[in-house]
């Protein structure tokens, strides 16, 4: 599944799973995440040890699995987005986006001109190394990228309506650790505040004809993420699901 057919699919108003890495730069994650389902993977680099030689290893690896390629940035510079895409990623998440501005220069720079700014080089990682015209390949990429801008602080939520209105600009990811962190309410997902906040994203998405997405960290959680309004959504991340897996069985064999 690509980045187009998601879109599609979100836009027919259906929910797509997929999960984020965070630890296992393994060569088996991609193809494991779509044997159990998933429509996408999610890789880290904000808060990993991942370099860009790591990220295009696992584009390089996942372009053999039926699963879209996702790259979350450590931020909005263009040489980081720009770079995650040449070496394969088909969608961009850029964390702590609080502007229409800068929403606006995430989208440019994931894009080839003349709507856009991305530099161009064809022939590489990205185009898995082939021929073709590079007015088709420029076309087809700016169709099918996936621009994701998280929210994730007090003023990303304040300017999330216009966030919203940029052209390009295809998902908004609430952040949910870092905007309760922002709001002086750190992990404290039950306080009113909290889902007053995503009611305010989710309502800016659909009325701009935008996706909501976030990372649940249960199954149950995953259900009040869908009841809120989001339908992208990342079930949990491989260490945590691992951990978890693990620490269930052990307990029910020491029973």
């Amino acid at each position: 599944m690509g980045p187009a057919e998601i879109r599609q699919r979100l836009a027919d108003g259906e929910n797509v799973f997929g999960t984020m890495a965070f630890e296992f730069n393994t060569s088996g994650l991609s193809a494991l995440a779509a044997e159990a389902g998933a429509a996408f993977v999610l890789y880290d680099m904000e808060h990993t040890g991942w370099s860009i030689e790591s990220i295009r290893a696992q584009m390089g690896w996942s372009m053999a699995s039926d699963i879209t390629r996702l790259v979350r940035v450590p931020s909005s510079r263009y040489e980081d987005i720009a770079r995650a895409l040449d070496v394969g990623a088909q969608g961009i998440m850029v964390p702590m986006v609080e502007s229409a501005e800068q929403a606006a220069h995430i989208a440019a720079s994931m894009t080839y001109p003349p709507q856009g700014k991305r530099g161009a080089a064809f022939g590489i990682a990205h185009d898995q190394f082939t021929g073709g015209a590079p007015a088709d390949k420029m076309s087809h990429a700016n169709d099918t990228r996936l621009c994701i801008c998280q929210i994730e602080t007090v003023a990303g939520v304040e300017a999330v309506e216009e966030i919203a209105a940029v052209p390009g600009v295809d998902v908004l990811w609430v952040g949910q650790f870092d905007l309760t962190l922002s709001m002086g309410i750190p992990a404290a997902f039950d306080n009113p505040r909290f889902p007053e906040a995503l009611e305010r994203v989710a309502a800016a998405a659909k009325a701009n004809g935008k996706i909501a997405g976030a990372m649940c960290l249960s199954v149950e959680d995953g259900r009040l993420w869908l009841e809120r309004g989001f339908s992208m959504i990342a079930y949990w991340g491989d260490l945590w699901i691992y951990k978890a897996a693990l620490q269930l069985a052990l307990e029910a064999l020491k029973a």
